[in-house]
């Protein structure tokens, strides 16, 4: 059998069809969208498009701006910094224990400037319930609250909705970092009403190095970088128009391909679940209704993480022990750490991230080959090896 690819919460393969998509403008629509000669202004139609599909795939209002970054991780960062420094670094920033790498080192780096942050804790079911948002926010203190949409570790979706409107009736922005959930479950501006939301083009099978920031209407904040005109001067530095292109049509097909994630997505991530279950020791975290389709994050008692990833990797499966961007950190999980779950476990949490082109064959493969890691392991553990 080929190779296992379980990753897809680090990035996902680019569809075939956005490849397709994406080439000419490499090769022959190759001109700078800025310039004014026929070389940039012939890219117009072809980013409007893209635009279109972009806006439509989150239901964003013409008034309202997506602006086109390098990934998630920028448009998080514009965030969090740009509404510190409008508000004069006077006011606090809310968000939680259990936010990507990207939003808490960001925060970190402002309470180095002097700023207050407020990390909330999670539930018991491992998400960040409404009511203590409200409990912790305040118009005359609270500059930006920033919640993810679902968690990248523990796919477990957290009720945005509700914390956009309590955010919402206390006059306080609201930023929801979507990366993880774009392309898994409906995404929806008109719905969860968000100031800001982040997304990255590769993680819904679009190409790395793009991504998007949607603003709501009347909504302003400093750029974080400063340059040309490009993106209204929101963002600047040329746009990746071939990245651009794909986005927007990897968006499409993601919009279009949800369906297919609730049904046989979940359906083969629930049979692989189940298989990884049967073996004692096992412990899998979050409800599998609160979770996206796709994700399982699973701790197996007495086996270290790192070393059931590589036992996995060299039967040609690829997974990983949680957020790519700190997959190369010691330390305890810091999910598993915010629910309180034993120290033991904490070091142990292994997550598998299907997608749409993962095969029944390959679910049933890594069962396999996941019982018989597991198995290996705890003997040469128990063997003092």
């Amino acid at each position: 059998m080929d190779r296992i690819y379980l990753d897809n919460n680090a990035t996902t393969i680019v569809d075939p069809l956005v490849a397709e998509a994406m080439e000419p403008f490499y090769t022959r629509l190759y001109g700078n969208p800025n310039s004014l000669h026929v070389f940039g202004t012939e890219l117009h139609p072809y980013m409007k498009l893209a635009f279109d599909r972009l806006y439509e795939g989150i239901g964003a209002d013409d008034d309202d701006d997506i602006i086109v970054n390098g990934c998630a991780t920028e448009g998080n960062n514009t965030v969090i910094k740009g509404v510190y420094y409008a508000a004069g670094g006077e006011r606090e920033i809310v968000t939680t224990q259990v936010e990507h790498p990207c939003i808490i080192n960001a925060c970190k780096f402002l309470e180095t400037l002097g700023a207050k942050v407020i990390y909330l804790p999670v539930n018991e079911d491992g998400i960040v319930d409404a009511g203590i948002v409200e409990r912790n926010i305040d118009p005359d203190r609270t500059a930006l609250v920033s919640v993810m949409w679902a968690n990248n570790e523990t796919g477990l979706i957290n009720p945005v909705g509700d914390i956009a409107d309590v955010c919402r009736e206390r006059g306080v922005l609201f930023h929801t970092d979507a990366a993880q959930a774009v392309g898994k479950v409906p995404v929806d501006v008109r719905k969860v009403r968000a100031d800001f939301l982040t997304f990255s083009a590769h993680k819904f099978h679009g190409p790395k190095g793009v991504g998007g920031l949607y603003i709501r209407k009347g909504v302003t904040i400093p750029p974080l970088l400063h340059g040309g005109e490009q993106m209204g001067g929101k963002r600047a530095g040329t746009i990746n128009t071939p990245g651009l292109i794909g986005m927007g049509l990897a968006m499409e097909l993601a919009v279009k391909n949800l369906e297919y994630e609730e049904t046989a997505v979940r359906g083969m991530r629930d049979r692989l679940e189940d298989g990884v279950l049967e073996i004692p020791g096992c412990k899998v975290v979050g409800k599998r209704e609160i979770r996206t389709p796709n994700t399982i994050l699973v701790s197996v008692r007495g086996v270290e993480g790192e070393a059931l990833i590589w036992d996995l990797n060299k039967n040609g499966i690829g997974a990983s022990t949680g957020s790519a961007c700190a997959s190369e950190s010691l330390e305890p999980n810091p999910t598993f750490v915010a629910m309180d779950m034993d120290n033991e476990l904490a070091h142990t949490g292994i997550r598998l991230s299907l997608s749409r082109f993962t095969t029944e064959e390959e679910i049933d493969k890594t069962a396999e080959v996941f019982r018989e890691s597991v198995a290996r392991l705890r003997a040469i553990s128990t063997s003092g090896v």
